[in-house]
């Protein structure tokens, strides 16, 4: 139960940093400040995390069947993914090779089990 809620606290932190450095580069907000737009998603991604029913099986939501944001929802946190994902390295490299390395580990894994 722990290591569960390890996961979804590591995914939320994942997440606030990729919409952090999203919005201070694009709407030009001050480091840990986020703009409306930014902290609505960032709640709405939380949320969703605490909720998620296939947290135990999964490392992040690339990896997962079923999608469970609203469409539009689902579009905003693609455009902060697009963005901050290759500049993670810069400003989080840790985290972002960690996160590199746990979604190709599950790809891998969800692969030889046939499920892609």
């Amino acid at each position: 139960m722990k290591n569960m809620q390890n996961k979804r606290e590591k995914e939320k932190a994942v997440v606030a940093d990729m919409i952090g450095l999203y919005c201070r580069n694009v709407h030009g907000t001050k480091k840990n400040e986020l703009c409306p737009e930014c902290q609505e998603l960032l709640n709405y991604a939380k949320l969703r995390s605490d909720h998620c029913p296939f947290m135990e099986t999964k490392t992040f939501c690339v990896n997962c069947k079923v999608h469970c944001y609203k469409p539009e929802m689902r579009e905003k946190i693609r455009e902060v993914m697009r963005y901050s994902g290759p500049r993670m390295i810069f400003h989080h490299p840790i985290t972002a090779v960690s996160h590199v390395i746990s979604v190709a580990r599950e790809k891998q894994k969800i692969k030889m089990k046939g499920e892609i």
